[in-house]
């Protein structure tokens, strides 16, 4: 039975790892920074558990690690990591585009078009926390359309972990629209039955995707060392422990 108290601990670690998230992928919390959880415990004005939990989310989503003697350690968002994780789930999205051009319902891709068009209100009325939370789902109707259990939980775990990074970048309007009209003609390809523009399209909308978020990644560093901030390695290294207290 989910009580009022395990509900509310759900709800504040969700929040408290959606904003250690954002700070990860902004820049604000550095490569090397330990994710303490009594400061952070005292930041939200929460016991440990939530923070606990949090930080297992953190983890899950490969924002965070696990060190033995340390804790929890933010990783280290070298963009060639992040490319190779664009690369392998847009690999993963091309094969899925493929497979379920070929076996989704007519239901299923009723339901995919359906959540196009809404996606395209939230763009229109600048809803695009609406649109960044339906994207998940367009995503994976698409997986689920494939009827492979097995590649369903594969794309599903890729899809975990490259979030947060997909998420920073459609709260930009512009990448939102870029988006939705990807999306559109990728719906056209799984409409019509078309495997191969499906698997072509959905492979480039995963770089596309990787395109605008490396360069945002680069502007950012380029704009920390201008301000003399050191980089992620710089901060690593100036640390006798090999990592700094998140407070």
């Amino acid at each position: 039975m989910v009580t009022d108290k395990t509900s509310r601990r759900v709800v504040h670690s969700e929040l408290i790892a959606g904003q250690i998230e954002k700070e990860i992928v902004d820049g604000t919390i550095r490569a090397g920074t330990k994710l303490d959880e009594a400061a952070i415990a005292a930041r939200f004005g929460v016991s440990r558990t939530p923070v606990r939990e949090a930080l297992l989310q953190l983890v899950s989503r490969s924002l965070a690690e696990r060190v033995p003697y340390k804790g929890v350690i933010v990783c280290d968002l070298a963009a060639e990591r992040i490319e190779g994780m664009f690369e392998a789930m847009g690999e993963i999205d091309g094969m899925c585009g493929r497979l379920a051009a070929g076996r989704m319902t007519a239901c299923e891709r009723a339901v995919l078009n359906d959540l196009h068009l809404s996606m395209g209100e939230h763009v229109k009325a600048g809803h695009l926390e609406a649109y960044q939370s339906a994207n998940w789902e367009f995503h994976d109707l698409i997986h689920r359309g494939t009827h492979n259990s097995d590649l369903i939980e594969i794309a599903r775990a890729m899809g975990i972990k490259l979030a947060p990074f997909r998420r920073s970048q459609l709260l930009s309007r512009d990448r939102a629209e870029k988006s939705w009209a990807e999306h559109g003609d990728i719906v056209e390809a799984l409409l019509e039955r078309d495997a191969v523009t499906a698997e072509r399209l959905l492979r480039l909308h995963l770089l596309s995707s990787a395109h605008t978020f490396l360069k945002a990644l680069s502007e950012r560093s380029g704009e920390g060392a201008a301000q003399g901030h050191p980089a992620p390695e710089a901060a690593e290294t100036a640390d006798p422990a090999g990592s700094t207290p998140y407070l």
